[in-house]
């Protein structure tokens, strides 16, 4: 092979997924920008190139392509996509038809670069190419579950807020009630968007920033109640500021658009935790050297 084949390959096949899956990438790009919902869609595909590309410079990295590891991955994307979809899938609902098939292209694309790269070279993106599984679009049950938990979990998160600040409250379910206000916790609410876009930002920022296995899954659990505290911090405010400042807050800019302000706020605490693990890294790093270094020291 001529080195520049293995690109020409890997285009070729990233070609063939494009007519092979066309109607469902348009869906998906359709969805990603009419849905909130699935706005993070959007940012993927250039975030795990980006990646790579980091990942291989900094290596230095020769192409080995490997056929059939490759073809380990390329054969189950066109079962997943078409065998699959023609024999169980059709009972589906289209979401869920969407999702198997959107599957279906990521395995493929992986498996093309496999193929096409090697497993060195796959081995050392292996965090970018799983990335690109936040291609696949939530089925609606599965979104339905996750904003509900955003939901209960947002009005629990207000309530506690309140009670800190020696506010009376009541709560049933996802309904609030303080002195002068009744709120509700709606769907549209449950900052679905922001805590997915946390979510993917924190996932990013422990693979550049953190080393050990441990420090990253610590930090992308917390990265769960950290973006439901984000929202009930959100709820607290606009309802204390709808209260006590100005009834205004409640139906304006902060409330309709302010959702930025909230995720910057809860970013900053994010990175305040990625140093604290950094930290607790280097210290774990530095002890096992500290105890090799002490016998010779003694000798």
């Amino acid at each position: 092979m001529s080195p520049s084949s293995p690109y020409r390959s890997f285009a070729l096949l990233c070609l063939v997924s494009l007519i092979l899956w066309w109607p469902t990438l348009v869906t998906t790009l359709a969805l990603a920008l009419r849905n909130d919902k699935y706005t993070h869609i959007l940012l993927i595909i250039p975030i795990s190139i980006a990646l790579i590309f980091l990942e291989w410079r900094s290596r230095k990295a020769q192409p080995e392509p490997n056929i059939r590891a490759g073809l380990a991955l390329l054969v189950p994307a066109v079962l997943i996509g078409f065998i699959g979809a023609r024999w169980w899938a059709g009972g589906l609902p289209p979401d869920d038809q969407l999702s198997l098939g959107m599957l279906a292209v990521v395995t493929w694309w992986i498996g093309s670069f496999v193929c096409c790269f090697g497993n060195r070279i796959s081995r050392m993106s292996v965090f970018p190419l799983c990335f690109l599984l936040w291609l696949v679009p939530f089925p609606e049950f599965a979104l339905n579950h996750i904003v509900n938990f955003l939901q209960q979990g947002s009005a629990c998160a207000a309530r506690l807020l309140f009670v800190i600040a020696g506010v009376p409250v009541s709560q049933e379910g996802v309904r609030l009630t303080i002195p002068g206000l009744t709120l509700e916790v709606a769907e549209e609410c449950s900052s679905i968007r922001s805590s997915l876009m946390l979510l993917v930002t924190t996932m990013v920022l422990t693979h550049l920033l953190l080393r050990s296995a441990w420090g990253k899954g610590l930090v992308i659990l917390a990265a769960i109640p950290l973006s439901v505290a984000k929202n009930g911090f959100r709820i607290f405010t606009l309802s204390m500021l709808g209260v006590y400042v100005d009834p205004g807050f409640l139906h304006g800019w902060l409330h309709h658009q302010g959702g930025i302000v909230f995720f910057l706020v809860f970013l900053a605490g994010l990175f305040v935790l990625l140093r604290l693990v950094r930290w607790a890294e280097h210290k774990s790093m530095a002890r096992p050297a500290v105890t090799k270094l002490a016998p010779s020291i003694a000798e």
